[in-house]
């Protein structure tokens, strides 16, 4: 009895790939998939080519910092070559935290990168210029990557530039090898970029942004070595939305701020210059004139704003929902007046340790201003609570 039992086929074995995919797809459950593999050879191999995403054990697990989680051997060139061919057609690969992986574990992507659209290298800190060319070569059609802390050089990023022409998330983080050169070669070339992260790029001025497209909407260039002119190619596609140039104030003096506001930033929405220290008063309000849509503005530790600039950020800043102040040394009662009988769709008050502002001029706000809230904390980081503009509308 068991062996005619056995000699017999079910009828879901007679099954074309073609459906078995599609009942994968439709299993939700992570332990549904990972027992459809155990079925057979056959129903693991519809796994194996249906799987389009894959991040290793050893990700980071603190971005900002170099700490990292402690896998229990370090990924080789040969794990991700069994990797990428048991698993061929993947959108999605993340080897952030590979610290030791060589420049040859990344040679299979000139026969298994076809398919990728976003790549993560963050901390693998053995990757050189080399392995970002194989990078280039075998993936083109790649939307995003993140290259945080990597070793690239101009050499790396123009081979990717000019390869992956569809690239429309980057980062840079600490990449602190890549000069203006780099991102001349980055911005001329991909004119489907949408958002660009380079912060602790010191070698950067900006100047590889002139003519820039205008698809970049979101650009963090904290604690960057940005010049004037570098200022005015960040803005001038006309369509950025998310600006945060925190922590400039060793490098940017004068009115080189001021050219935020000189009409290439219209549609700008969030804007930090958090601890730009020599932001001036015509800076402030070149800006508040020239950026109509801001809706939320963090000038905390701006200490050269006095209330001239308070009184044009009042004046002219109709659309704006949130401002920071905290630790501003020259945000006094009148500052404060200013932004009362002002800005009408303020919703939120980042403010402490303002020392010229007494406790009678707060009160007075809260009375004339109820629906404002006014926050003790002090946000380094501004994520926008928006979706940015469609990069095809």
């Amino acid at each position: 009895m068991a062996e005619m039992y056995k000699n017999i086929e079910t009828p879901v074995m007679n099954l074309l790939d073609d459906c078995l995919i599609h009942i994968f797809q439709q299993l939700d459950s992570r332990m549904d998939r990972d027992s459809f593999g155990l079925t057979c050879h056959r129903w693991l191999h519809i796994q194996n080519t249906s799987r389009r995403s894959v991040k290793l054990c050893c990700s980071v697990t603190t971005y900002g910092s170099s700490r990292l989680t402690q896998g229990s051997f370090n990924v080789s060139a040969f794990h991700v070559y069994k990797l990428l061919t048991r698993f061929p057609y993947l959108t999605s690969l993340s080897l952030s935290g590979c610290t030791e992986l060589p420049d040859s574990g990344l040679s299979q992507l000139e026969f298994f990168g076809s398919s990728l659209r976003s790549l993560c290298l963050a901390c693998c800190f053995q990757i050189t210029d080399t392995g970002f060319s194989l990078v280039a070569s075998g993936c083109s059609n790649l939307k995003s990557v993140d290259f945080y802390r990597c070793n690239i050089t101009d050499i790396g990023l123009t081979a990717i530039a000019k390869s992956c022409l569809s690239l429309q998330t980057v980062n840079l983080s600490y990449c602190t090898k890549i000069s203006d050169c780099g991102v001349r070669f980055l911005s001329q070339k991909c004119r489907q970029l949408r958002s660009l992260v380079m912060s602790h790029c010191r070698s950067i001025t900006g100047s590889g942004f002139n003519g820039c497209s205008e698809t970049l909407v979101h650009v963090e260039a904290d604690s960057c070595k940005l010049e004037p002119d570098g200022i005015s190619g960040l803005v001038s596609g006309g369509g950025l939305e998310y600006l945060n140039l925190s922590g400039l104030f060793w490098s940017i003096h004068g009115d080189g701020l001021a050219r935020i506001g000189q009409g290439s930033a219209v549609h700008l929405r969030v804007l930090n210059l958090r601890m730009c220290r020599d932001a001036t008063n015509e800076a402030i309000m070149m800006i508040s004139k020239g950026c109509p849509a801001l809706q939320e503005w963090s000038l905390a530790f701006c200490h050269e704003i006095t209330i001239t600039g308070w009184v044009a950020i009042g004046w002219n800043c109709n659309n704006l929902e949130v401002l920071h102040v905290n630790r501003c040394r020259n945000f006094c009662d009148r500052g404060l007046q200013a932004l009362q009988d002002g800005c009408k769709n303020l919703s939120k008050l980042h403010m402490n340790h303002c020392v010229r502002v007494t406790q009678l001029a707060v009160e007075s706000f809260k009375c004339r201003r109820s629906s404002v809230v006014i926050s003790q904390e002090e946000a380094v980081h501004i994520f926008p609570s928006f979706n940015f503009t469609d990069g095809n509308g």
